[in-house]
C-alpha cells in the first residue's frame, strides 16, 4: 500500500481536476488518431489512470496541464503501436447525418493521418486545440524552434496532399 504525503495529495487532486476539465480535449485528440469512440475512451481512461498513479512524480505544479497532455499523447502512441495491425480505413467509418464534426472534411483527415504521429500531434495541438507553440514544446519536451520547423514541414506536406 502506498501512502501519499500532503504535497502528493495536492498534486493528485490537481491532476484529477485537470483531467475532468480537459476530458473532451483528450478524447478528441485520441479519437483523431483511432477513429473509434470506444478506443478513444479507453485511451483517455488509461492515460488518466497513468497520470493519477504518477502524480507524485510531477515536479512543478504550473506544468501539470502540459504534463498530463504528454501522458495522453504517450498513451495514444502506445495504443497505435499495439493496434497497428487493426487499423480501420476512413472509408469504412459511417458518417452520421446532421452531425457537425471537427473533421468533417475527410480529405483533410486522410492527409492528417498520413503524417507521423508526432507531427500530427503538433498540427492538432496548434490548430484544433489552439495551443501556443511554447506550450506545445513543453508538452512534447522539445525546443520551440524544433516545434516551429516541424509544424512548418507538416503544413507543407498537408498542402501538397490536399492539392
Amino acid at each position: 500500500m502506498k501512502f501519499f504525503s500532503g504535497k502528493d495529495k495536492q498534486k493528485k487532486k490537481r491532476i484529477e481536476q485537470i483531467l475532468l476539465e480537459q476530458y473532451d480535449s483528450y478524447y478528441r485528440l485520441a479519437y483523431s488518431y483511432v477513429h473509434n469512440e470506444a478506443d478513444a475512451g479507453d485511451i483517455v481512461q488509461n492515460g488518466a489512470y497513468r497520470a493519477i498513479r504518477a502524480s507524485h512524480t510531477l515536479r512543478k505544479d504550473e506544468y501539470a496541464g502540459t504534463w498530463v497532455y504528454r501522458i495522453m499523447l504517450n498513451e495514444i502512441f502506445r495504443f497505435c503501436k499495439v493496434e497497428k495491425r487493426n487499423v480501420v480505413s476512413l472509408d469504412e467509418i459511417p458518417v452520421e447525418q446532421g452531425r457537425e464534426d471537427v473533421y468533417e472534411d475527410m480529405d483533410l483527415q486522410r492527409a492528417l493521418d498520413s503524417l507521423q504521429p508526432e507531427d500530427k500531434a503538433i498540427v492538432e495541438l496548434r490548430f484544433y486545440e489552439g495551443r501556443k507553440l511554447e506550450e506545445i514544446a513543453q508538452i512534447l519536451g522539445e525546443n520551440v524552434n524544433t516545434v516551429k520547423s516541424r509544424l512548418y514541414r507538416s503544413m507543407k506536406k498537408l498542402r501538397l496532399q490536399l492539392e
